[in-house]
């Protein structure tokens, strides 16, 4: 069997009734986890998200169905053993409060029989990757930040560098700037360690800045939609997940892409040696009342129309720096809102000092009604 065809996770008619009930908590889930994918599980209350995501490493055993982990029934292996090669954060940590942060990191190696050499080894690795100081592995876990703890519990799950990480609801205890940060160094860590992540949350920007795909779930575990948070997003598959992504949807949609993403346009710029014709002829293309000056990479401001025709040359005009400016790593909602906050209909790409061009009202209207990464190349 080729495993590398497989999806990491299988599950299959996966269902779970609770005793006293006379409802499927999730009925019949069938669900298909990508090898180094993030899977974000959303819904409204009750939708089962966190009872899937428990039965994965049989927290709750499957009342019927099938579960796969790279291509094993996890039903045939010691639910003691198959927790430990899984990795689990949850939202309050659940670090032992009396043991150090070094020895909580440690926690799996250590029920593994690692050998105190290598667990310390591994433990100041983990403290390292996760952005912890390695003075704080003597501490406890009272001495540290909520921030600090939520990344304790990721190293923790990571020790034994398990194929699969599960998340449940991570971040939903600290607060949102902290949020936000820890967000950022998750996806920073995904880019080194390339796990596969189950994530359950309940924060729908939280679940579009994440995931590569997202699972929205209804009340039984029923899934609505299984898709890219673009096509989520873009393409609604019924009016249960247009009302839960919301109208503003397209709003939403404008944190997934970047200003890099766009086709850079130079717009109605000319080098500052140009001379008044030059200039009006690259004014005249773009229909545009002003030009840009650049010299070299380095943009210089931008010049009125009207200034020109005076019998100076373009460096003795008088020149206004672009209110608005932006980079390519920015999202295009936050090129849309610094265009708007500065009340023109233009922003300046400036990538390390350097003029690549400039993004426009248009364009980004244009990246909403198409696909942005068709368009970049």
């Amino acid at each position: 069997m080729d495993t590398d065809a497989l999806p990491a996770l299988r599950l299959r008619a996966v269902r779970k009734r609770f005793p006293g009930s006379e409802a499927d908590a999730v009925q019949a889930l069938d669900l298909d986890v990508p090898r180094g994918s993030i899977v974000s599980l959303i819904g409204p209350s009750g939708c089962g998200k966190t009872t899937t995501l428990r039965m994965i490493n049989r927290l709750i055993e499957p009342t019927g169905g099938r579960i796969e982990l790279e291509g094993t029934d996890v039903s045939d292996v010691p639910a003691t053993e198959l927790r430990r090669g899984i990795g689990y954060v949850i939202q309050q940590v659940g670090l032992f409060p009396h043991r150090t942060i070094g020895a909580n990191i440690g926690t799996v190696p250590r029920a593994l029989g690692w050998a105190k050499a290598r667990i310390a080894e591994r433990t100041e690795e983990l403290s390292d990757l996760v952005g912890l100081e390695r003075v704080m592995l003597d501490r406890y876990p009272d001495e540290l930040s909520g921030g600090q703890q939520q990344r304790v519990g990721v190293a923790r799950a990571l020790a034994a560098d398990p194929p699969v990480l599960l998340m449940d609801e991570p971040f939903g205890a600290v607060d949102p700037i902290v949020r936000t940060r820890l967000q950022s160094e998750l996806l920073d860590l995904q880019e080194r360690v390339k796990k596969t992540i189950v994530l359950v949350t309940h924060d729908l920007d939280e679940a579009i800045r994440l995931s590569d795909r997202i699972a929205l779930l209804n009340v039984g575990g029923v899934i609505e939609q299984y898709a890219s948070p673009d096509e989520l997003l873009r393409a609604p598959a019924n009016d249960f997940v247009a009302e839960f992504v919301g109208d503003d949807r397209s709003m939403r949609r404008l944190t997934l892409a970047t200003v890099g993403d766009l086709p850079f346009e130079r717009g109605p710029v000319v080098d500052v040696a140009a001379n008044d014709l030059e200039a009006q002829k690259i004014m005249a293309a773009h229909r545009s009342d002003w030009v840009g000056l650049t010299e070299g990479e380095t943009f210089l401001g931008w010049i009125d129309g009207h200034e020109l025709g005076s019998g100076r040359t373009l460096n003795e005009l008088p020149r206004f720096m672009p209110a608005a400016q932006v980079t390519p790593a920015q999202s295009l909602r936050a090129a849309l809102e610094v265009i708007m906050t500065s009340r023109t209909s233009v922003a300046v790409i400036n990538d390390a000092g350097r003029f690549r061009g400039v993004v426009t009202l248009e364009q980004i209207r244009a990246g909403l009604a198409g696909d942005l990464a068709e368009q970049a190349a």
